[in-house]
């Protein structure tokens, strides 16, 4: 159980770490578009705002996509889970915490799966709030 803990402890802070700069990036382009604009607001009917919420939702997917496919590729490593299709199904929904209990994983290696899943559960939470942030930028104003 230590080595499971270990490598869970692992992968949470590499995952965080992904994250953590994924989300920066995408900020700091944000950003950069708001200088060169010279506003911090968008139109909500124009093709930026629809460009800008569609780009950030794409870049968010993918952010859980790589995780998702590193938690993978670890089960793979460890010989947790024997195909590939079956890892990638495991850990997406381990991550999504929908939890099936029919994807195939040793015994000794479903502690990091119930891990996997509250990470996933933090990311996704991250991933919302930076999103709904985005999009406070393009809803229009509440008028008085």
């Amino acid at each position: 159980m230590a080595l499971e803990l270990a490598i869970a402890t692992v992968m949470v802070l590499l995952t965080v770490g992904i994250h953590g700069v994924g989300i920066l990036g995408m900020a700091r382009v944000l950003s950069g578009l708001d200088a060169r604009r010279g506003q911090y607001r968008i139109s909500p009917v124009s093709w930026e705002g629809a460009t800008m919420a569609g780009a950030v939702a794409l870049g968010l997917l993918s952010l859980h996509g790589v995780e998702i496919w590193l938690y993978a590729y670890v089960f793979m490593m460890l010989d947790a889970i024997t195909s590939l299709r079956d890892a990638v199904y495991f850990s997406t929904i381990s991550y999504a915490t929908i939890g099936y209990t029919d994807a195939p994983i040793l015994e000794e290696w479903r502690l990091l799966g119930a891990i996997e899943g509250v990470n996933g559960t933090l990311l996704m939470g991250w991933s919302v709030a930076f999103f709904v942030t985005v999009m406070t930028r393009i809803l229009p104003r509440a008028r008085r």
